[in-house]
């Protein structure tokens, strides 16, 4: 069968390559695609403005005609944005089984002031906060709850609409941005004040098919599938300011049995329960974002897809067909559908343009040389690169790729990813060398 995986980062990269890997599929359509599912095995990139479409479509409408007209058997939506503005329906209403949440169900990730009040509703564990819409009120529960303290904004920010306030100034200087200079283009209007957490972070993925016209009870069904930990931070020991992810591992092995049993049932659950309970259709994957603090784990966001980087850690150890789990998910039959894991470790650091979260430049070339490192045992992942001429790769964004490395061991799996790391370079290529120690997980 023909699939088609709508996105162009690591994570799609990682996504079109598990898909690939399945007898079942025949190709993948990658739209738009990058420069590394441009020379993956069976897979092939279109890029939706240059395909032959009606010229009255809109973006999401043109990615919809592509999955029907090269006869996808269905589609998996790598990034937020398309399932925000609701793709999934779109191709549901058009005949073709989505992986995604409708766009009712996306804001969970849509709008933090949204995924907060159902938070607050189903009873899950979560920080204390408040929602404003105003900024002399916001400015005054600052005032009264002193810092630290974080600022988030409600709507999508693309990874800037969060300020850890270790001030009130600082605090202060967020709503002045968010609310009054509307330096979000709107997504800052409202924003959520919330308490400060510490402990450790980690990420939780769960695979969720809930529908109301899933009538039969078995076939809503949630499915955890694993732990996994991503490094904002960009410098070594989680320093210096927050990027869109230097690196992930999985699993985890400092996560009691009490920990997982107080997430399975203060927020794992009830999420479930939730979604349910709204009428949801939900079918697809779900993040939890979770502080591990001394009174136990607490939500601090939903995502309603699949990782960046962390995507690219648990891939590469799932052991079951990832074709049958997405189609079983978007065709309502994630019960039919076994999902089990090698036994090992995956450590995934990243390799990012010079400049890095803030500006830099693109077109780098870039340099791979397969024999320096055990391609047996490592994935090289593209992120922000595309194809050149002459087979060649050229430097296209921030995030440029990762190298994912499974071992028996976490250290041979970190051994084996950074082997790969030296065997790569470009011009002011940077990353962490501490991906997977001890010390180098984001922590507060």
């Amino acid at each position: 069968m023909k699939v088609m995986v709508v996105g162009s980062g690591g994570r799609e990269h990682a996504i079109s390559w598990a898909l690939a890997k399945s007898p079942r599929v025949d190709t993948v359509v990658c739209v738009p695609g990058n420069g590394g599912t441009a020379y993956e095995t069976k897979c092939v990139n279109i890029d939706p403005a240059a395909y032959s479409c009606p010229p009255q479509l809109g973006e999401l409408e043109r990615y919809v005609y592509i999955a029907t007209q090269e006869g996808c058997a269905f589609a998996v939506i790598g990034p937020e944005a398309p399932l925000a503005a609701g793709l999934a329906d779109m191709l549901e209403d058009a005949g073709i089984p989505a992986v995604g949440p409708r766009k009712q169900a996306a804001q969970l990730e849509a709008s933090k002031d949204a995924a907060k009040q159902f938070m607050k509703k189903y009873g899950i564990a979560c920080a204390k906060s408040e929602s404003f819409r105003d900024p002399e009120q916001a400015h005054k529960y600052i005032d009264e709850q002193g810092a630290p303290i974080v600022i988030k904004a409600d709507g999508l920010a693309a990874g800037k609409g969060v300020v850890v306030a270790k001030t009130a100034e600082e605090a202060h200087a967020a709503i002045r941005d968010f609310m009054e200079k509307d330096t979000l283009g709107g997504a800052g209007a409202t924003v959520i004040i919330e308490e400060y957490l510490t402990g450790t972070e980690i990420s939780m993925f769960a695979a969720v098919c809930a529908a109301p016209k899933l009538t039969d009870a078995a076939r809503s069904c949630i499915t955890p599938l694993m732990y996994a930990r991503d490094h904002k931070r960009l410098h070594d020991g989680a320093q210096g300011p927050n990027t869109g992810g230097m690196g992930a591992v999985a699993p985890l092995t400092d996560i009691t049995a009490q920990q997982y049993d107080d997430f399975i049932q203060y927020i794992y659950m009830p999420t479930f329960a939730g979604i349910v309970a709204e009428g949801w259709d939900y079918r697809g994957f779900l993040f939890f974002g979770l502080m591990l603090t001394k009174d136990g784990p607490k939500l601090l966001e939903y995502n309603v897809r699949l990782g960046d980087p962390e995507t690219q850690a648990l891939l590469p150890l799932l052991d079951s067909d990832f074709a049958e789990l997405c189609e079983g998910l978007a065709g309502g039959k994630l019960g039919d559908c076994g999902v089990s894991w090698k036994q090992g470790f995956v450590c995934a650091p990243v390799a990012v343009s010079g400049g890095y979260p803030g500006s830099y430049e693109k077109g780098k070339r870039i340099s791979i040389d397969n024999s320096r490192y055990d391609a047996e045992h490592v994935k090289i992942f593209i992120a922000g690169a595309k194809a050149a001429d002459g087979g060649r790769l050229e430097t296209s964004g921030g995030r440029v790729l990762s190298a994912a490395a499974y071992g028996t061991t976490a250290q041979e799996a970190r051994s084996r990813a950074y082997e790969a790391l030296e065997a790569v370079s470009f011009d002011g290529m940077f990353y962490r060398r501490d991906i997977g120690l001890p010390g180098a997980a984001d922590s507060t």
